[in-house]
């Protein structure tokens, strides 16, 4: 009976069918929803990696506006590092996996950054918009050590390419970085390489639009000297020389967020290193 049964359905169908004066597929109509499914997909993938994508932004115009939205911003930070990075500890290259990067926040977790210069005129290159190659420092002043990170700016985007740990070589403020880190920890040794008197200048208390240059004895250095930075400092180099053959140097340390604005010249007469001019234009 369920033979007998079977048969009516299939002559059935295939009457149905021979009356039809189009031939269909029966499996046309899934056929393309599983192709416009497919293609929906497709669409929908190329569209994320195209939002993906990292793009300029305006903060790429000046390395100090790109390099503090880095430090701030673990997405943008992942897109502005290529990967897998290389990693040079000391003689040991290694490269670290997208997955195994950590956040780095480089010194915005402080109230401020320090940069170092050998002359006056190499304070106008932060405001170079054309640079191409920038590398930020982290100097150890007890250890010694150097941690560099590489930035280059390709398509009008700034990336971070290797980061390399090492000993501070001969001839890169190493004379200098010496003379500092006993020059800040050893107040004895510091007034024994001050300059008598020590130019100072700073914001006119009575005319906050007018600067005032005037000089300090050693006592009054003392009541006047800022906190200066006695574990490490930072440097962005942003093209200037930094060699340990100049007999002068500038650091500037900068506020993030507050202000604060300090420059210590220092310069080096009979083979020693003496701070002779110390600026403050803190607003």
């Amino acid at each position: 009976m369920k033979r007998i049964l079977l048969g009516i359905l299939l002559f059935a169908f295939l009457i149905s069918c021979g009356n039809n004066k189009t031939k269909t597929d029966p499996f046309a109509a899934i056929t393309d929803m599983v192709d416009s499914v497919k293609y929906e997909v497709a669409d929908t993938l190329q569209q994320v990696e195209l939002k993906e994508e990292p793009k300029p932004t305006e903060a790429d115009e000046l390395f100090d506006d790109f390099i503090f939205s880095y430090a701030s911003d673990e997405t943008l930070q992942r897109q502005r590092t290529e990967f897998p990075l290389p990693y040079y500890n000391r003689d040991t290259p290694v490269k670290i996996e997208e997955r195994f990067w950590k956040h780095d926040y480089f010194f915005t977790q402080q109230s401020y950054y320090t940069l170092l210069f050998d002359e006056e005129d190499e304070l106008e290159l932060v405001g170079d918009t054309t640079l191409k190659s920038v590398q930020v420092d982290w100097i150890y002043l007890k250890t010694r050590m150097v941690k560099r990170y590489y930035f280059e700016r390709k398509r009008g985007m700034w990336m971070l390419e290797a980061i390399n740990l090492r000993e501070m070589e001969k001839g890169e403020n190493e004379d200098f970085v010496e003379f500092y880190t006993h020059f800040v920890t050893d107040s004895v040794y510091q007034s024994k390489h001050i300059s008598r008197p020590l130019q100072f200048i700073t914001i006119d208390p009575d005319d906050e639009f007018s600067i005032l240059e005037t000089t300090l004895d050693v006592n009054q250095w003392y009541a006047f000297r800022p906190v200066m930075p006695a574990d490490k400092l930072s440097n962005i180099n942003y093209g200037q020389k930094n060699e340990d053959l100049s007999n002068t140097k500038i650091l500037k340390v900068n506020g993030i967020g507050n202000g604060y604005s300090n420059l210590f010249y220092f310069r080096r007469r009979n083979g020693e290193w003496e701070l002779y001019k110390y600026e403050d234009t803190s607003i």
